[in-house]
């Protein structure tokens, strides 16, 4: 069968089982969409380019496959570059197909053209320039393969007009054979005896898992795996709703903004289990006070994440989930001790020093934990919620107990402000049964509050909840504490009213001042079938506490 080669791109996206594509037309990519105009799949018209990559990331995330994203040429292609970095550092599978100008006028600095593969090649698992057309269905199905296997991650195709134009005979490739790239999925026997031997002896083991144990869907064996060696489980903030939030042996987030007890079981255990994770510097700090007598055992898909940051003494690369099962196999085959003293002073700990925030203060003031767990004691866990960066999302991480994987949708390795009002989009286009829930700041809903247009358009009864301070909270708490209190470039002189913004939209905003006010409207916002904004006006002096300073150990955090 002939078609031109834009034509062949979307009946390889049907044959790949996309549903739904993320995106912004140009010239370049003109051919492309004219393709679409009689296919089955939807497209999602963003505001921004960045905002639709965003958007297909946040699809990606709460569905489990991979995101799909378009834009034509130069600045087009460039406004996905931070989407791109976003998805690559957070390990989420995107393919992103960007329009060229024609062959023959590339590298001649023809209008919108910029050399997108050269500028993404650190960001991308892997990156096509197109120059073959009769290529390109081959070129898509290694796209989708490499970016949805392995640690997941973007891959973007530069398609030139010309190209795209081209008649060629299409077939698709059922199978794929790269030969540079192929995934270790098991682990090695060897080590894993290793590992389980160092199960075994540990009296005060701890897991720590990472955003690889959702990527792998190993959250079934994660807990049963905890509950055989009595072991509390850790989240990096990337993992977290890997680990029942209500679970006994739940420790919370660890790190700079971890709760007391999970750093301090960290620093005390003699075995860390590392699942998924890739020992950051959010969670390490100082690498030398880290778990200091521990033996460590790093689980990871990705072979350049073990030993990149800390010592290890059982490396195994393989797939989480494989691992893990045969974890279980050796250690079912004889009995367990409890580890009863261990369990219980963790227990001790948590009752020492509890995750709490001082409640007193003004009548009228509203704190932005209350926020939380009152969205919290609401969904009863049972919502997808998307933050954007900065305190908010540390006191999402601390204060809402995810139950159910996948629940959580965030940046976490970039820390992008603007992630959160696109990427809801796109999860609850991808999750249409599931109350999707925006926690936002106001800093960050500015930077691409425009996609609420997108959610109107598409219909999509997203809550935003915005914790409003009036300033970039985080960054005015880093002030504080390593400026001396000189604030700068950090408080907004101007500010819309965030609930009239919604008029315009047509849609419902609140101002909320006061937890009483927030529990009475919950119910209605809860309810709405369309778009809601909820502007929580809170204080800007509120600092996320506890907070582990520069240089210091985990177990050295300060109340703030």
């Amino acid at each position: 069968m002939e078609m031109i080669a834009a034509q062949a791109l979307v009946r390889c996206l049907e044959l790949e089982g996309v549903k739904v594509v993320f995106g912004y037309p140009g010239g370049a990519i003109l051919p492309v969409y004219d393709a679409l105009y009689n296919s089955g799949i939807k497209h999602v018209l963003a505001r921004h380019e960045q905002g639709a990559v965003h958007a297909a990331d946040g699809y990606a995330r709460s569905t489990g496959t991979v995101g799909v994203c378009m834009a034509t040429s130069g600045p087009g292609a460039t406004n996905l570059v931070t989407g791109i970095a976003n998805a690559y550092m957070d390990s989420v599978p995107l393919v992103l197909f960007t329009g060229q100008v024609p062959t023959s006028q590339v590298g001649t600095d023809a209008f919108q053209e910029v050399d997108i593969t050269g500028i993404t090649m650190p960001v991308t698992k892997h990156n096509y320039l197109v120059k073959d057309a009769a290529k390109l269905p081959e070129i898509i199905k290694n796209a989708f393969h490499i970016a949805s296997t392995g640690r997941p991650g973007p891959v973007l195709i530069d398609l030139p007009k010309d190209i795209a134009q081209t008649v060629i005979k299409f077939a698709y490739p059922q199978t794929v054979n790269l030969r540079g790239y192929k995934p270790n999925y098991k682990g090695h026997p060897k080590k894993i005896n290793e590992a389980v031997s160092l199960m075994r002896k540990s009296e005060r083991p701890v897991i720590y898992a990472g955003g690889g144990i959702l990527n792998a869907g190993a959250t079934g064996e994660l807990r049963e795996l905890a509950e055989i060696i009595s072991a509390p489980v850790t989240n990096t903030f990337m993992g977290l709703s890997g680990f029942p939030g209500d679970h006994p042996l739940f420790l919370g987030m660890l790190g700079l903004h971890g709760t007391r007890y999970a750093n301090l079981a960290v620093n005390n255990c003699d075995l860390l289990i590392a699942l998924g994770a890739r020992f950051d510097d959010r969670v390490t700090n100082k690498i030398a006070a880290f778990a200091p007598d521990a033996r460590i055992i790093h689980v990871d898909i990705d072979p350049a994440e073990i030993g990149k940051n800390v010592q290890i003494n059982v490396p195994i690369v393989g797939d989480v989930k494989l691992v893990l099962q045969e974890f279980l196999k050796k250690l079912k085959e004889s009995e367990h001790t409890k580890r009863t003293k261990w369990v219980e002073q963790i227990v001790r700990w948590k009752e020492t020093h509890p995750l709490e925030f001082k409640r007193e203060g003004r009548d009228d003031q509203l704190k932005p934990q209350a926020v939380i767990e009152a969205l919290y004691r609401f969904t009863e866990g049972d919502s997808v919620v998307v933050t954007d960066v900065g305190q908010h999302q540390m006191w999402v991480a601390q204060y809402y107990r995810f139950k159910r994987p996948g629940t959580l949708i965030s940046s976490g390795g970039l820390g992008c402000m603007g992630f959160g009002m696109p990427a809801a989009v796109g999860a609850q286009i991808g999750r249409p049964e599931k109350p999707v829930i925006l926690v936002t700041g106001d800093g960050s809903f500015q930077m691409t509050m425009q996609e609420l247009a997108t959610a109107v358009e598409q219909e999509l009864p997203v809550k935003i909840f915005i914790l409003n301070n009036h300033t970039l909270g985080m960054v005015r708490q880093l002030q504080e504490f390593y400026c001396d209190g000189r604030y700068m470039a950090v408080n907004f002189k101007f500010h819309p009213d965030f609930a009239e913004l919604a008029r315009p939209y047509g849609i419902k905003g609140y101002t909320v001042k006061t937890e009483e006010e927030l529990a009475e409207l919950l119910p209605e916002i809860m309810s709405s079938t369309a778009p809601v904004i909820v502007n929580c006006l809170v204080s800007a002096e509120e600092n996320v506490s506890p907070m582990v300073l520069a240089g210091q150990g985990i177990v050295d955090a300060i109340d703030c």
